[in-house]
């Protein structure tokens, strides 16, 4: 983990002096004033760099959107109420009728249930779920203007080789954006690859104790400029300086949780691969990964996916039902465990659904939180007991 990053993580924003706080404070206003008609001319007149109105900026906000821009070796950031807003003004603020995306990998769903609702008015998209770069290539068409990505992907956890997917990106004057949500920037840093913006679901890992929801978009200042007039400012998805001041506190933490996390998520995955009624483990750290993988990660997260040798929903409910010290729940990245499943059951319907998605059978996501590899696996090999 990279020393400047730590130091980054756990700064306080602060200018030095005497009596200075050791937290970031809240500025808990709607509108700031200024001393003439002309100097809040001004300000309007470049409201992304100045407070004028807490639907525009404020400045706990953007103690938090210059660390995190810091961190992702970004110019600019702009922090939202939750990481669809950021997904939506990515797409509102940079697309037009008629323009085409294509999603790269497997990708969260409500990002292409909101791609689908974005068919309405005129803007179309591919869902390319392998990570083969030629897939890719071949799903661009003269009218895509995004290539949308993860990496680890969601629920299956596979990798994509982020410089070439920038590379290809850049060769076609297409806009490249990432999930990076998962790597956390302690453990991967796209625009340092090529990538033109990278997105966070910040409720999860930058928060990290699922008090908050919140998202942020990191990258050039142009587009940034851009994201903020076209799909923030006038949208309203904004960040309430107290959960800004939430994100900033899990932030001093994360370089802590992110080295306990990814040694007690690896101890797990490691157990569940030699469990008898585990068929397969979706975990990137335990694969003999691509030749572009390390130097793409430095590290690894905690979420990731098993298949069950009985790939039944029965099967699935009552191991997932069994577990006593992880949770039922969908989002990750707190300190507590969770477990859920995408199969909801073992009829034709549910079977079609995990099929369109691209999912196997038997599939069951967790979330490793603090409380030890330990206790953890004693918990997963109890409830797999259930299915023995």
């Amino acid at each position: 983990m990279d020393p400047h990053d730590v130091e980054l993580c756990i700064d306080d924003g602060i200018e030095p002096g005497p009596g200075r706080p050791t937290s970031t404070p809240v500025v808990q206003t709607s509108l700031f004033t200024y001393p003439t008609l002309a100097a809040l001319s001004d300000a309007l007149a470049a409201e992304h760099r100045h407070p004028v109105y807490t639907r525009g900026q404020n400045p706990t906000v953007e103690v938090l959107e210059r660390k995190l821009a810091a961190l992702e070796r970004g110019e600019a950031c702009k922090a939202f109420g939750s990481g669809m807003a950021a997904v939506s003004a990515v797409f509102l603020g940079l697309l037009e009728a008629g323009d085409h995306v294509v999603f790269f990998n497997h990708v969260y769903g409500p990002t292409l249930q909101l791609a689908q609702h974005l068919r309405r008015f005129g803007i179309d998209h591919t869902v390319v779920r392998g990570t083969d770069l030629a897939e890719l290539e071949a799903a661009l068409g003269p009218s895509t203007r995004l290539i949308w990505t993860e990496s680890p992907g969601t629920m299956l956890f596979r990798v994509v080789d982020l410089a070439a997917v920038a590379e290809l990106g850049r060769g076609r004057g297409i806009t490249t954006a990432i999930d990076n949500s998962w790597c956390t920037p302690l453990f991967q840093k796209p625009l340092t690859l090529g990538f033109d913006l990278v997105m966070h679901t910040a409720t999860k890992y930058l928060g990290g104790h699922s008090d908050v929801v919140a998202g942020a978009v990191v990258g050039d200042a142009q587009r940034l400029e851009q994201i903020f007039y076209r799909a923030f400012l006038l949208n309203g998805g904004i960040l309430h300086p107290w959960d800004a001041w939430l994100l900033l506190r899990g932030l001093r933490t994360l370089p802590a949780r992110m080295e306990r996390i990814q040694a007690d998520g690896l101890a797990v995955a490691r157990q569940l691969a030699d469990h008898p009624a585990v068929a397969q483990v979706f975990h990137p750290g335990l694969v003999d990964g691509p030749p572009f993988l390390e130097s793409q990660m430095t590290g690894h997260a905690g979420v990731f996916s098993f298949r069950l040798a009985d790939p039944s929903g029965e099967a699935v409910r009552r191991v997932v039902d069994g577990l006593r010290l992880f949770r039922i729940g969908v989002s990750w990245g707190g300190v507590e465990s969770l477990a859920l499943s995408p199969q909801r059951g073992d009829d034709a319907e549910a079977r079609a659904a995990l099929e369109r998605q691209g999912l196997p059978l038997g599939l069951i996501r967790i979330s490793v939180g603090l409380e030890g590899a330990g206790a953890l696996t004693a918990d997963l090999e109890q409830a797999l007991a259930g299915i023995a």
